[in-house]
C-alpha cells in the first residue's frame, strides 16, 4: 500500500512538472505568435531559402557597416594611439591608415556569404567547423559579443555623463541599453533601416570637432614626440586589427536577406568601403585630438587623464554651446548602432551551440543579453581603456583563426563556390552530413599554442613579446594561416591514425631573411643605454628577437599545416550508400 502510495506522489509530481513545461512552451510560441503579427523577426538560425532574399537594397550593406564604426567607438580606438601606445599622430595615422587598408578586406569578403548561402555566421562555419567542431566558435562568439557590447555602452555612458556633473555613466548605460534592446527586438530590417540614418549626427559632429579644434590640431603635428618604438608600433597595429577582424563572425547575419543577385564583388566592395571609410575617419580623428589633448587644458581635464573618450568630445565642442551639447548627446545615443549588431547577433549564435537553445524564440536571448549588459556595464565602467584593449585583442585572436578557417575552406575545399554542391544547404542542421570538425579544431587548438609567445597583454606576457615585441600574436597567427594555405615548406603524410611530420624543405624566403637580417644585426654591434643607463648591445636582442620570432613562425607553419592536411586527407570520396543516405535526407528535408 505505501509503495501505491508512493507511485502515485511520483506520478503527480511527474505530471505537474510536464504540466509546467507545457505552459512555458506554449507560453513562448502565443507570445511569439503575438510578435509575428506585429513584423517582429521571430526566425530562427535557419537558412533563409533563395525564394525569400528579395532586399535589392545593396546600398544596406554599407550603412550597416558604416554606422556602428563612423562613432565614438571607432574615435576610441584611434585616441588609443597617442593615449595608451604613447605614439606621435603622424605614427599613430600612419599604422591606422596602414592597418585599415588591409584588414578590412576580411569583413569583405565574409560579407559576401550572407547574401549568397542565406546562412547566418555559426550556422554557415558549421560547413568547414563540423556540427560539433562549430560549437567552439559559437560560444566564444556569445561571450565576445556580449562583451563587445558592455564596451559600448561603457563608451557611450561616459559620453552622457560629461554633458553635466549631475549625471554619471549609469544613466547613460541604462538610455542605450533601452534603445538597443527596441531596435534589435524588432529583428533585421530594423536594423538596417536604424543603421541607415544612424551615422548622420556622428558626421556632423565630426566635422564640427574639426572645425573648432583645427588650429590646435594644426600646431600639435610639429610638437616633438619621442621616437616610436617596435613594441607599441605593432601593439597598436594589433589593436586595430583585432577591432576590425572582431567584426568578422557576425557580418554574414547581415545580408541572409538580401537578394543573391548582386555579384560578389558588388557586395564586397560595399562592405569594404563601409569598414575601410568609417574606421580610417574615425580613428584618425581620435589619434589627432587624442595627440593634442595633453597641450590644450580644456581637453585634457575633458580626457580626464585619458579614461574618458566621451569628455574629450564633449570639452572639443564645448565652444559651440548648447549645439555642442546636443551633439555631444546625439552622438553617445548614436552609439546604440554599435550595440544592436552584437545584441542581434548573440541570439544567433547562441541558438547555433545546440539544438535546445535553437527552440528558444529569439526574443528570449535579446531579452538575456540586455539583463547581462547593464550590471556588468556598470561595474566595468571604472576601468576604461585597459579593458577595452585586453578584450579587443582576446575577440581579435580567436577571431583571426576562425577567419583563416572559413577562408580556407571556401577558397581550397569549396572551390570558392557557393553552389549547391559546395555548400548542401538543406544538411546544415545534420550531424552525420556535415564534415568533420576535427582538422578545423586541430588547426584552432595548434594556433592557440602557437600564439601564446607572442601574446603581450596585462594578465600575460609571452616570451617573444617580453623581448620587445610588443604583441604581434594575431599578426602571427594571420601570416601563419595564410601561409599554410600557400606554401609547402613543410611536408606533411598522414597514414591512418599516425601523423608524419618531415621538414625536407628549406625554410621559406621570408623567414630567411629574418635569420639574415639578425645575422647582420649582430654584426654591427651597437651599444644603447637602457632607463637604468646600463649599456647593451641593441642589434644583438634585435637579433635574437628576430631568430625566436623565425622559429615560432616556423614551428606555426609546421603545427597548422596539420589542419590543412587533415581537411585534405578526409574522406573526398564517399561511398555508394552515403551518398544515397545524403540524397534521401535531402529530399526529406526538402519535402519539409
Amino acid at each position: 500500500m505505501q509503495s501505491y502510495t508512493t507511485e502515485r506522489k511520483q506520478d503527480r509530481d511527474h505530471s505537474v512538472e510536464d504540466n509546467g513545461r507545457s505552459d512555458l512552451v506554449g507560453f513562448l510560441r502565443r507570445t511569439t505568435q503575438l510578435l509575428s503579427r506585429y513584423g517582429i523577426e521571430t526566425r530562427g538560425i535557419a537558412p533563409v531559402p533563395a525564394d525569400e532574399r528579395l532586399d535589392t537594397r545593396w546600398y544596406q550593406l554599407f550603412f550597416i557597416w558604416f554606422s556602428p564604426c563612423m562613432n565614438i567607438l571607432g574615435f576610441s580606438s584611434g585616441a588609443a594611439g597617442p593615449a595608451f601606445f604613447s605614439l606621435g599622430v603622424r605614427d599613430s595615422i600612419a599604422i591606422i591608415v596602414t592597418v585599415d587598408l588591409v584588414c578590412c578586406l576580411l569583413p569583405g569578403f565574409f560579407a559576401v556569404f550572407g547574401p549568397k548561402l542565406g546562412m547566418r555566421a555559426m550556422v554557415q562555419a558549421r560547413f568547414s567547423w563540423g556540427y560539433v567542431g562549430a560549437i567552439i566558435p559559437a560560444i566564444l562568439n556569445v561571450f565576445s559579443l556580449e562583451g563587445f557590447l558592455i564596451l559600448n555602452c561603457i563608451i557611450g555612458g561616459q559620453t552622457i555623463a560629461s554633458l553635466s556633473s549631475q549625471l554619471d555613466d549609469t544613466l547613460g548605460i541604462v538610455i542605450l541599453g533601452i534603445i538597443s534592446l527596441v531596435v534589435t527586438f524588432c529583428g533585421y530590417r530594423v536594423i538596417h533601416w536604424y543603421e541607415s540614418v544612424a551615422w548622420i549626427p556622428n558626421v556632423i559632429a565630426f566635422i564640427a570637432m574639426l572645425a573648432v579644434g583645427y588650429s590646435q590640431l594644426r600646431e600639435n603635428l610639429s610638437a616633438p614626440v619621442p621616437p616610436a618604438t617596435p613594441a607599441n608600433i605593432m601593439s597598436f597595429a594589433s589593436f586595430l586589427a583585432s577591432n576590425i577582424i572582431g567584426w568578422c563572425p557576425m557580418i554574414p547575419d547581415y545580408g541572409v536577406y538580401h537578394s543573391p543577385d548582386a555579384s560578389s564583388a558588388r557586395i564586397f566592395i560595399y562592405t569594404y568601403l563601409g569598414f575601410f571609410v568609417s574606421n580610417v575617419t574615425g580613428q584618425v580623428l581620435g589619434a589627432a585630438f587624442a595627440a593634442a589633448a595633453p597641450s590644450v587644458p580644456a581637453w585634457n581635464a575633458g580626457f580626464d587623464n585619458s579614461s574618458s573618450v566621451g569628455g574629450l568630445l564633449h570639452s572639443v565642442l564645448l565652444p559651440t554651446g548648447a549645439f555642442g551639447k546636443v551633439l555631444t548627446a546625439l552622438v553617445a545615443l548614436s552609439i546604440s548602432s554599435a550595440c544592436a549588431l552584437p545584441i542581434y547577433t548573440f541570439s544567433n549564435s547562441f541558438m547555433a551551440i545546440a539544438t535546445w537553445f535553437a527552440a528558444v524564440p529569439r526574443w528570449v536571448y535579446i531579452l538575456l543579453s540586455e539583463g547581462i549588459l547593464i550590471p556588468v556595464a556598470i561595474i566595468g565602467a571604472k576601468r576604461f581603456y585597459a579593458t577595452f584593449v585586453d578584450v579587443l585583442n582576446i575577440i581579435g585572436y580567436w577571431s583571426s583563426i576562425f577567419s583563416a578557417t572559413i577562408l580556407t575552406e571556401h577558397m581550397l575545399f569549396r572551390r570558392a563556390s557557393f553552389s549547391e554542391d559546395q555548400y548542401p544547404i538543406t544538411i546544415w542542421a545534420s550531424y552525420a552530413l556535415l564534415p568533420s570538425g576535427i582538422p578545423a579544431v586541430v588547426a584552432f587548438v595548434c594556433a592557440c599554442g602557437a600564439l601564446v609567445t607572442f601574446v603581450s597583454q596585462a594578465w600575460y606576457v609571452g616570451p617573444v613579446a617580453r623581448q620587445g615585441s610588443g604583441d604581434v600574436g594575431l599578426i602571427n597567427i594571420l601570416l601563419s594561416l595564410r601561409n599554410f594555405e600557400l606554401l609547402n615548406a613543410t611536408s606533411v603524410v598522414l597514414f591512418n591514425s599516425q601523423v608524419l611530420v618531415s621538414m625536407s624543405q628549406p625554410l621559406p624566403a621570408h623567414l630567411r631573411y629574418l635569420g639574415q637580417t639578425a645575422t647582420n644585426s649582430q654584426e654591427n654591434g651597437a651599444l644603447v643605454q637602457d632607463e637604468t643607463g646600463c649599456e647593451h648591445d641593441a642589434t644583438n636582442s634585435r637579433g635574437a628577437l628576430l631568430n625566436d620570432a623565425s622559429i615560432s613562425l616556423s614551428l606555426i607553419l609546421v603545427i597548422l599545416h596539420v589542419g590543412v592536411y587533415m581537411r585534405m586527407a578526409a574522406p573526398g570520396k564517399v561511398s555508394e550508400s552515403t551518398v544515397v543516405a545524403r540524397n534521401n535526407q535531402r529530399d526529406h528535408l526538402l519535402v519539409r
